[in-house]
């Protein structure tokens, strides 16, 4: 089921939040089971034969949590459990994810020809990694025994189970605990409506509305330097509405049950420098990748060198943990040189204050939206050598066609470009907390601007009449 649907919009939202405000009057345990069931049934259509694995992974995982938090174990059976459960979760994840990816390139070194073809489970990528940092963390002794319902609705939880934000245990389990969340509040059922309709706007006309571009770079055999650069300037505009667009509604959702998601995107493309892109996009990816790859391979502790190792191997699996294909992993690779230089830059840079910051940082925030670009050609190209047609025609000026299509396409291009770059971003709009804590003072009082409330009611209106073919999001797939 998608967000982006009538049945979701008109049909199951309401009936999960009148079951769980219903049966918060009567019981505090109740209402989380009950999100956590509604949870699996919203997984299960259209996906109803990995159910079986979701809750295999879930108890598999409770388990190995229970040991590392109450069991008295010694220090090597302790790593040894933590081993046992990260591993089993990496299998999983490499034998649904990874098994096809592996068996072609061994085809194509041995010269042999086997086949696996194994459906990929949709959203096995977040749900693995949010129980690996729930592990982890239990080894760390940074984990409190939970009980298993609500262990399971925050691994289930079904605003975020698909597609992210990728959660953390400490910020969501301690809301579902809480019985202050069990009955409507109205002014953040408000707030959450108004954030899922500029959510669904982003998705349905924004995302969608722009798609038909990218075509002209990656679905033409020779695109002209015009359509090269339009296709991919499309595709970098039609990912952000598409992924924030999700993490909106994902976040208005939730907001609606009194609940509070992380914020997932802050206005990337505003980015000045890659360093602060990663600090912008995919926020609890980022954090993650931080927190247990980077940070647990040393960071920057041991030097400028094995500094620059560690962020080529973090962005390197990062690449992979986005698909199975060798696009990603230069997609990851150029993020990792990307950064290895932008620190590398920002050594050589005098401290304090300088005449030209400013000019500085409109050149730096025009480099880092073109090298993002040119990354954003491999995430998208079918193949490492599509991608690189699409660079070498971008490269090439002298091949131009520029005619009526490519004149609408780079008005429309143009358009999403002031909406990225002078629209505040969705959060700011409307005072959520970008550190998870609480609402606006004006959210919480209820003093909403008219202006707001007629911008929010227009947007919620095209949103719901630009569903359409209820297109799947991009993120999906990973």
């Amino acid at each position: 089921m998608l967000f982006n649907s009538y049945p979701f919009i008109l049909l199951f939202l309401p009936i999960v939040l009148a079951g769980y405000f219903g049966l918060g009057r009567r019981s505090n345990l109740a209402p989380v089971i009950w999100l956590a069931l509604t949870s699996l049934a919203f997984y299960a259509i259209g996906n109803w034969q990995f159910v079986a694995l979701l809750l295999i992974s879930i108890a598999f995982n409770y388990g190995i949590g229970h040991l590392l938090i109450v069991a008295k174990l010694g220090p090597s059976r302790r790593k040894a459990a933590l081993a046992l459960g990260v591993i089993g979760d990496l299998i999983v994840l490499g034998i649904f994810k990874y098994a096809g990816f592996v068996t072609e390139n061994v085809n194509a070194l041995a010269g042999t020809h086997f086949a696996i073809h194994i459906l990929l489970p949709v959203g096995i990528s977040f749900y693995t990694f949010t129980q690996i940092a729930f592990l982890v963390d239990a080894y760390r002794g940074q984990v409190a025994a939970y009980a298993l319902p609500h262990y399971a609705l925050f691994v289930t939880y079904f605003p975020h189970l698909i597609a992210g934000p990728i959660l953390h245990h400490k910020d969501m389990i301690p809301q579902f605990e809480r019985k202050d969340t069990k009955y409507p509040d109205a002014h953040l059922i408000l707030c959450g409506v108004i954030i899922f309709a500029i959510g669904l706007f982003k998705k349905t006309c924004l995302a969608d509305g722009i798609q038909p571009l990218v075509s002209l770079a990656f679905e033409a055999r020779s695109p002209s330097f015009d359509q090269a650069w339009l296709g991919a300037l499309a595709y970098t505009f039609q990912l952000y509405f598409d992924f924030s667009g999700y993490s909106d509604m994902a976040i208005g959702i939730s907001l609606t049950f009194g609940i509070f998601l992380p914020v997932n995107f802050n206005s990337p493309y505003k980015a000045t420098s890659i360093v602060e892109f990663w600090r912008r996009w995919h926020m609890t990816l980022s954090q993650f990748l931080r927190d247990y790859l980077y940070i647990p391979l040393g960071g920057n502790r041991r030097g400028r060198l094995l500094r620059y190792v560690n962020l080529m191997i973090t962005m390197l699996l990062g690449g992979l943990w986005h698909g199975a294909a060798w696009t990603f992993v230069v997609w990851g690779a150029l993020h990792g040189a990307y950064l290895c230089v932008n620190h590398a830059f920002n050594a050589l840079l005098p401290k304090g204050p300088s005449a030209l910051a400013f000019p500085g940082r409109v050149a730096g925030g025009a480099l880092t939206f073109l090298a993002v670009v040119v990354a954003w050609v491999f995430f998208r190209a079918p193949s490492v050598e599509w991608a690189l047609r699409v660079l070498r025609a971008m490269a090439d000026p002298s091949n131009v066609v520029f005619g009526r299509e490519e004149i609408a396409a780079l008005v429309l291009v143009a358009i999403y470009a002031a909406l990225v770059w002078l629209a505040p971003n969705t959060q700011s709009i409307m005072g959520y907390d970008h550190g998870n804590r609480r609402v606006g003072e004006d959210m919480r009082a209820g003093r909403m601007r008219p202006l707001v409330l007629y911008g929010a009611s227009l947007v919620l209106a095209f949103g719901i009449l630009g569903i359409q073919s209820h297109s799947e999001f991009i993120y999906f797939r990973f």
